[in-house]
């Protein structure tokens, strides 16, 4: 068994004496893991980082053996990730989610794709955090948790949408809210598409998503805790308020 693709460094870690088996999330075979021989020494190891992009022949006997990887790097972000505390703690929130999130072996091309373009900006602090907000309501899609934030729950009408219903995710108006708005989770217009998309907004977007990372995706995944690497990033967002 033979494939080669380009993929996303997710974790590493040691396997006997000078081997490391990687998990990657790969364009068309989802997330996969393998051994890389020599993976633990001085020369490899700086290359495989998280976050770093590389190009992949993964080799088995049988295909459902874990196998061996042939790694080249293509992109390391390992500069961008040090540029700033936001940064790092930014691409190990990407990179913990998807680890978590993703059933093996599964391809999610789109997400994919959008989780590259994301990376890509690491070092783009300004507009970092929006890209991530956009990213996780596209990991929420991709794996059946999406919001539909095209009209109120109630009214079917999409004027003056300000909040989300913690427990369909449609969004629900001003008008409509009314003696639930307490219960009801922020909709801010950058969720919209609309507006200059200030901090304090992409924040209470932020409070939603993770409110269906929490209480619906982690459920369904074996009711397993968030990665405590989302938090990371969200207390360094906080500290630029």
């Amino acid at each position: 068994m033979e494939w080669r693709d380009h993929g996303i460094l997710l974790t590493r870690r040691r396997h006997g004496e000078g081997a490391a088996i990687i998990d990657v999330f790969t364009e068309g075979h989802g997330r996969h893991a393998g051994i890389v021989h020599g993976g633990a020494s001085r020369k490899k190891a700086p290359v495989l980082q998280p976050g770093a992009q590389l190009d992949l022949l993964w080799r088995a006997r049988l295909e459902d053996h874990l196998g061996s990887y042939h790694a080249e790097p293509l992109r390391s972000r390992a500069a961008a990730a040090l540029s700033g505390r936001l940064a790092l703690a930014g691409l190990n929130a990407v990179t913990a989610l998807l680890g978590f999130c993703l059933p093996e072996r599964e391809p999610h091309p789109a997400l994919y794709k959008r989780s590259e373009q994301l990376l890509d900006l690491l070092a783009e602090e300004e507009v970092w955090p929006l890209a991530y907000l956009r990213w996780e309501m596209a990991l929420l899609e991709e794996l059946g948790f999406g919001l539909d934030l095209s009209a109120c729950a109630v009214s079917g009408r999409n004027e003056e949408l300000a909040y989300v219903s913690p427990k369909t995710g449609r969004a629900v108006s001003r008008q409509e809210a009314g003696q639930w708005v307490a219960r009801l989770l922020p909709l801010p217009p950058v969720m919209l598409g609309q507006g200059d998309a200030p901090d304090h907004e992409v924040a209470a977007g932020l409070r939603t998503t993770g409110h269906f990372l929490e209480a619906r995706l982690a459920p369904s995944l074996g009711n397993r805790p968030l990665p405590e690497a989302r938090g990371r990033f969200l207390d360094a967002f906080a500290r630029r308020l």
